[in-house]
């Protein structure tokens, strides 16, 4: 039995059990329960029994006026806040998120007729195909963009193509790695949310200490960087007391491989390029950053439990002084920037070997399933919670909360780049952002020269397969051609086999 009729098989069998058990304790990441069905005849069932931008709907600039929605909109996802008015959740006053709740409340302000169901739990794969086969998943989905190539292919979820052209969303306003990111087949199928894009972090300290400067930390030379990487790391003895270089392996193997001038998956997602020589060369280069600290485990054990181990809070790897430099996504400016506010950090782009800016994109997307049962309004509510304006109000709404309460704000980074033009054009200061400035502005002059991998059919089987590849190249010594041959082998069966 093939993958794809084994999931189906499975899935029916859920199903089954679902229906026969009910609904009893619940996953804290799990979708939530269905909306409730509306009543026959109503306006809820009309819009519930045909999809958003079916033939009964005329598509927006026809001199048509667009679908009226009404009904419970049941939305997944964690949004920190009771229904609308969405205002923060009892208990969680100081904890709720004014990016979410602002956009929410535009929708909500809009459409007072749609009731608001929110699930309150973050996206879980096993949940939300459980959820799909028993016919009762969310109107609308919150997931990662690297998933919706698997989705799609197990046919949980919807094509938005009469969505957008019947609502009228713009799809110009999103950045194109995003977008790309959400298409299979020339088909979109989710509207993308929050954008990560990376760029290298550098500790001043450490490059004083050895007599570097930031210009030094350049990945488009590797040989230089192996020097780099020597100078910047510190050893008592067999103890490594100071990272050097660190290439966030195996996350970052994408990365690396772009920056050798190589993909390790086509443009279509259905012809995995593990093995192709350029990927095994680049991941055999950013290994040796690693194993030139003694070995990959002693590494990665001084990155867990040496000074400097927390991520999060006032003694992390900058203030420790632990490491020098590594790549990082954007997100972290803003933690940085409210823990240490003083630390002196410069950042440099991710440059590939020919001298030219790049960066590995990221980030969430709205998706309808294929048995939600108000997709007219869940259009409607993924389209007013992207829009550019909905972004800007929720950026100003967190920009005020941070000076009042005297905190650095470092900028909401979405995937609509009409709405970053006046986050970080008006929004985010010099002021606001502090030591980070610098660093905001480089985020926003490599966003759009990111690159996200294609959806495929086999998403998070093939992340798991080739991360699996690079730990055996780091911890085992294999060779990373080898490594890359046999999981790339692997890789096209799941891939193969996923296909719908």
């Amino acid at each position: 039995m093939s993958r794809r009729s084994l999931s189906i098989a499975l899935l029916m069998c859920v199903a089954l059990i679902a229906t026969a058990c009910g609904s009893g304790s619940q996953s804290p990441s799990a979708p939530g329960a269905a909306s409730e069905p509306a009543p026959a005849g109503s306006a809820e069932a009309s819009s519930a029994a045909s999809p958003a931008g079916s033939a009964e709907a005329s598509p927006a600039g026809s001199g048509a006026a667009v679908p009226a929605i009404s009904g419970t909109l049941q939305v997944g996802g964690r949004y920190g806040c009771e229904p609308a008015p969405c205002v923060p959740a009892e208990g969680t006053e100081g904890a709720a998120d004014e990016i979410a709740y602002t956009r929410v409340n535009l929708f909500a302000e809009k459409h007072p007729e749609v009731t608001l169901d929110f699930t309150e739990a973050d996206f879980n794969a096993q949940e939300f195909l459980t959820s799909v086969a028993a016919g009762n998943p969310p109107d609308v989905v919150r997931m990662d963009r690297a998933l919706i190539g698997t989705y799609v292919a197990e046919g949980a979820i919807d094509p938005l193509d009469s969505c957008i052209s019947t609502f009228g969303i713009d799809m110009s306003q999103y950045r194109q790695p995003a977008v790309d990111s959400v298409t299979v087949d020339g088909t979109v199928y989710a509207i993308p949310e929050f954008y990560d894009s990376r760029i290298i972090l550098i500790n001043d300290t450490v490059l004083s200490e050895v007599g570097l400067t930031p210009e030094d930390i350049n990945t488009s030379d590797w040989a230089a960087l192996t020097e780099v990487n020597n100078k910047l790391m510190a050893k008592d003895g067999d103890k490594i007391t100071r990272i050097g270089f660190d290439p966030k392996l195996p996350e970052f193997l994408p990365l690396w491989a772009k920056a050798n001038g190589a993909d390790i998956i086509s443009a279509d997602g259905k012809t995995s390029q593990l093995d192709d020589p350029k990927v095994a060369e680049a991941l055999d280069y950013a290994v040796s950053l690693i194993t030139a600290h003694g070995s990959a485990p002693a590494f990665f054990d001084f990155r867990s439990t040496g000074p400097g181990s927390a991520f999060f809070g006032p003694e992390n790897q900058f203030t420790e002084d632990s490491v020098g430099a590594f790549p990082m996504e954007q997100w972290y400016l803003n933690v940085l920037a409210n823990d240490t506010p003083d630390e002196k950090i410069s950042f440099q782009p991710f440059r590939d070997r020919t001298g030219q800016n790049i960066s590995l994109s990221g980030g969430s997307a709205l998706a309808i399933p294929t048995a939600a049962k108000n997709k007219d309004a869940a259009c409607e509510y993924i389209k007013v919670i992207t829009e550019a304006d909905s972004w800007i109000a929720a950026a100003r709404a967190r920009a005020e909360m941070r000076a009042a309460d005297n905190q650095a704000f470092t900028g909401v980074y979405s995937g609509n780049s009409k709405a970053d033009e006046v986050i970080f054009g008006e929004i985010v200061t010099e002021e606001s952002a502090g030591a980070y400035w610098p660093g905001v502005q480089l985020v926003q002059e490599t966003a759009d020269v990111a690159f996200s991998l294609p959806p495929n059919a086999a998403a998070e089987e093939f992340t798991r397969i080739w991360q699996e590849a690079v730990q055996r190249v780091m911890n085992e010594g294999v060779p990373a051609a080898e490594a890359l041959a046999d999981a790339d082998a692997e890789a096209q069966s799941a891939i193969d086999a996923a296909q719908p």
